[in-house]
């Protein structure tokens, strides 16, 4: 019975998807896998035997992946699972930036207890006129499988929408409108846009991307949503220009002691996923992730190690073998099972950076001594008898 923990409260409807052959248990330490929405494992001890870590969200600053990936453990996310929450409320920034509804609500309010309220409304509304984004340029930075969503949708709105990312997918490609220009250099959005929206995961070269020397870049008075990581904005940067009327509205998913400050920002309570829809795909993805690996040793979506996939087997067995991308590690592997009689049927193997995955269909079922043999070669972090 392999057993699965929940560090966070997890859609019932993800969990529903467990078949017999899984039991939810309380305890982590005598769990095969793990689903995790925000909760930090970095201060975590990880048992001996647990095997992969789900994350229900795209997001995994909260899981130490370089450990995780040297014990052997495999971590996924749900990239795209709650793509179209986190669209709509993008959609929604565009729109309270663009007009001050916001401005205008909190007016009604202020003045509920006026018996003329209808009439003042008619006076006092001049104040919170905007402009409409129908017909505007809209440069979307990052078209993975949020942005592209974020520019079809604004696209079908009517503006005129830039796309730019140097590292977009085949598969990315495939599902933007034909209606969106292909942008080469980020400083033609920064030159061109009267909005601009940010939807690139956090790496070296993308914290603080919007800082001062970008923002010089940007016409007069553009609009800046970032639905990313609020540390892809230099938030000093941002707010000396909200005050210089530089960028006329930063609309911002992530409060922080110096975005709620900030002039001319508005501040959503980070509600891009929070969507009962989005909660219920994202467990789905991570649990399906979980059992395809455990039950096949198949890797969908991992962030640590390559994507890998043979199917179902229909072999005798399957061995599956994480290791690090060093030479001469299939020549081992394979020569070692040589050793052992066991002739191999079918095989993949995958690298990504410094760590490898290979998964190996054989015509009979190994030993203990062939797994032992094949866990003492160098390099080699975790083997594991699928079937």
């Amino acid at each position: 019975m392999r057993k699965v923990h929940c560090l966070n409260a997890v859609s019932s409807c993800g969990t529903a998807l467990l078949t017999e052959d899984y039991t939810l248990t309380d305890d982590i330490k005598e769990a095969d896998g793990v689903l995790v929405r925000s909760a930090s494992m970095h201060e975590l001890e990880f048992p001996e035997d647990l095997l992969a870590i789900a994350r229900a969200g795209a997001g995994v600053n909260n899981i130490p992946l370089d450990e995780c990936a040297a014990k052997g453990i495999v971590v996924f996310n749900t990239p795209g699972a709650n793509a179209n929450g986190v669209k709509e409320l993008v959609v929604a920034g565009l729109m309270l930036a663009s007009r001050d509804i916001e401005g205008g609500i909190r007016w009604c309010k202020d003045n509920k207890d006026d018996e003329n309220i209808a009439k003042s409304a008619e006076v006092a509304k001049k104040a919170f006129a905007g402009y409409e984004i129908k017909g505007k340029k809209l440069g979307v930075i990052g078209l993975g499988a949020i942005g592209a969503e974020v520019a079809n949708a604004c696209t079908s709105l009517g503006m005129e929408v830039y796309g730019y990312d140097p590292y977009i997918s085949i598969n990315a490609a495939w599902k933007l409108s034909r209606n969106i220009k292909h942008i080469t250099s980020v400083d033609t959005i920064y030159q061109e846009c009267d909005y601009i929206t940010l939807h690139l995961p956090l790496i070296d070269s993308t914290k603080e991307m919007v800082n001062k020397a970008a923002l010089e870049h940007m016409k007069d008075g553009v609009v800046v949503l970032n639905f990313s990581r609020d540390v892809l904005v230099n938030e000093d940067d941002m707010a000396e220009a909200l005050k210089a009327g530089k960028v006329k509205k930063y609309v911002t998913d992530f409060p922080n002691p110096k975005s709620v400050h900030m002039e001319g920002a508005i501040v959503i309570p980070h509600l891009g996923a929070s969507t009962e829809e989005s909660e219920d795909n994202c467990a789905k993805m991570a649990v399906e992730e979980i059992v395809d690996y455990i039950d096949n040793g198949n890797i969908r979506n991992s962030v640590n190690f390559p994507a890998c996939d043979m199917g179902v087997c229909k072999a005798a067995s399957r061995i599956a073998v994480l290791h690090l991308n060093i030479p001469n590690m299939i020549g081992q592997i394979t020569g070692t099972l040589a050793a052992g009689d066991m002739n191999i049927s079918d095989m993949t193997n995958k690298s990504r950076e410094k760590y490898a995955y290979t998964l190996l269909d054989l015509e009979s079922v190994p030993d203990e001594e062939s797994i032992r043999k094949l866990s003492d070669i160098k390099g080699v972090l975790r083997v594991r008898v699928v079937k």
